[in-house]
């Protein structure tokens, strides 16, 4: 709340003090400038997706125009479905809700380097029985 000087009135140079209908927002900006700070620095930290150990090849990328749909396989066998982890026999239900919600983007599939074909093989033929046949395997690049 701020407040004015009035000298008027009564002559004698007597200052007053009356309140005045503004709102001071330089407190307002600097909290907002503060989180922002905040935000930025912390933004980073939050894209931390499951580790896997991918195996190398010399394959280039892929562009990518948007966010992939990811399904990410460990070496036990634990399936991913983006960062959330999905039993096997719910993975074609919710596959499907994605591909009805309007989801036609490829379909990428990391692998730990330590998981079998037994376990791979059968996941991919889920992927493609919810109606997604553009499949991705995501490797780590070859280092030169």
């Amino acid at each position: 709340m701020g407040a004015s000087v009035d000298r008027g009135g009564n002559g004698r140079g007597r200052t007053r003090w009356k309140p005045k209908a503004e709102i001071n927002v330089t407190p307002f900006v600097d909290v907002m400038l503060v989180l922002l700070i905040v935000f930025m620095v912390t933004a980073p930290f939050l894209t931390v997706g499951i580790q896997v150990d991918m195996p190398e090849t010399e394959a280039r990328n892929l562009p990518a125009s948007e966010e992939p749909l990811t399904i990410t396989i460990t070496a036990e066998g634990v399936i991913y479905l983006q960062e959330t982890e999905v039993g096997f026999d719910e993975l074609i239900p919710r596959l499907e809700a994605i591909a009805g919600a309007g989801y036609d983007s490829r379909v990428f599939i990391r692998s730990d380097g330590g998981a079998s074909w037994d376990q791979i093989a059968p996941v991919m033929a889920r992927i493609s029985d919810a109606g997604f046949t553009r499949l991705g395997l995501v490797t780590n690049p070859v280092d030169q």
